[in-house]
């Protein structure tokens, strides 16, 4: 996180806390320099450091001009607090706006299960959900910039060499082993209405539901991704490759475009399998998990071909288990599907 910092420091904050917070000097006062982030040095900065050896982005004209130097604990906070709601809010909306306009399937709009305006509650769920999650999820980027992660800068500061490639499968085992059992556990009974329910009154999510969940419900889940550089050695310019994985992930898993028909890979027909069944394939990249812990379902073999996909055949039989299984996990439906899809199905088909 500390090479997206410096590069908001000098593009965009050294600006902003220089206007907001201005540094008064004196006849004794000498500026001292400043840097983003101790996650290279644990000394006192003496200079702009860059935050990387890769490159070197030239400091602004502000970067000394502020009573809170770049290093200061606060401003970090404040600043990846910003960062970290703002910034996801905007690739939250241009993945899944990619995702919905290009890849999803829009005949979705007819499932009898799509619920009336879904999109726009989708939005508002997520818009509401993730500057909430920031708060819990700054810590440990403000951890992470002040040097206890355990975050490289060049690939011969790797354990071994070959580390550099064995990062990216430990990273994906590591965090999809956690949060099977993390997502498992929001389906119990005490904590499944409160938590998980908000992001399952999706039955046929759309690429905005990605991030439609309660906050808690999402920060429990993007647990393993932050404990991951805390245990293991991870390379900077990994850690931004993942963290961009992460998200354009998990707007596919939602896309309803059924391409992985894997027997190993947790893609959109699993989790959608999830969605209308609800006890079924938690996992988040792979199915193995959901093996081992009995909760895998093999995506019906219908979800492949677009023919019977979005057939009124196929949907009367998903509706059918759904409503069986909805019952028995949440009792009364109080979604309000409307006339919209029934409107539109009849319509089409």
């Amino acid at each position: 996180m500390d090479i997206v910092l410096d590069l908001f420091d000098t593009f965009l904050l050294d600006r902003f806390y220089a206007t907001l917070l201005p540094r008064t000097l004196t006849a004794g006062n000498v500026i001292q320099d400043a840097t983003s982030t101790f996650s290279s040095m644990r000394e006192l900065p003496t200079a702009v450091h860059p935050s990387n050896l890769f490159w070197n982005v030239e400091p602004s004209q502000y970067a000394l001009m502020s009573a809170w130097p770049r290093d200061n604990i606060w401003r970090q906070t404040l600043s990846l607090y910003l960062i970290t709601w703002l910034f996801g809010l905007v690739v939250y909306f241009i993945c899944a706006t990619l995702s919905y306009l290009f890849i999803f399937d829009h005949a979705t709009f007819t499932h009898p299960k799509y619920l009336k305006n879904q999109v726009w509650q989708e939005i508002k769920q997520a818009s509401y959900a993730l500057p909430l999650m920031a708060i819990f999820t700054v810590p440990f980027f403000v951890g992470e910039v002040q040097g206890y992660a355990k975050l490289y800068d060049a690939p011969a500061d790797a354990p071994f060499w070959l580390y550099n490639a064995l990062q990216f499968p430990l990273f994906i085992c590591f965090t999809d082993f956690f949060i099977y059992w993390i997502h498992r556990g929001l389906h119990h009974p005490r904590v499944y209405k409160t938590l998980h329910k908000p992001h399952h009154k999706w039955i046929m999510p759309t690429p905005y539901a990605s991030h439609a969940f309660h906050p808690l419900d999402g920060f429990a889940q993007s647990v393993p991704y932050h404990v991951f550089p805390f245990i293991f050695p991870l390379n900077k310019i990994a850690y931004i490759v993942l963290f961009a994985f992460i998200n354009i992930w998990t707007v596919f898993i939602h896309d309803g475009e059924y391409v992985a028909n894997s027997s190993i890979i947790n893609g959109a027909a699993c989790h959608t399998m999830h969605h209308l069944y609800f006890n079924y394939n938690y996992g988040q990249f792979t199915t193995i998990w959901d093996r081992f812990g009995g909760s895998y379902r093999k995506p019906n073999e219908e979800l492949f071909r677009r023919e019977s996909k979005m057939s009124k055949q196929e949907w009367e039989r998903q509706c059918k288990e759904m409503e069986t299984v909805q019952k028995e996990v949440e009792g009364d439906d109080d979604r309000s599907y409307g006339d919209e899809a029934t409107r539109l199905q009849k319509k089409v088909l």
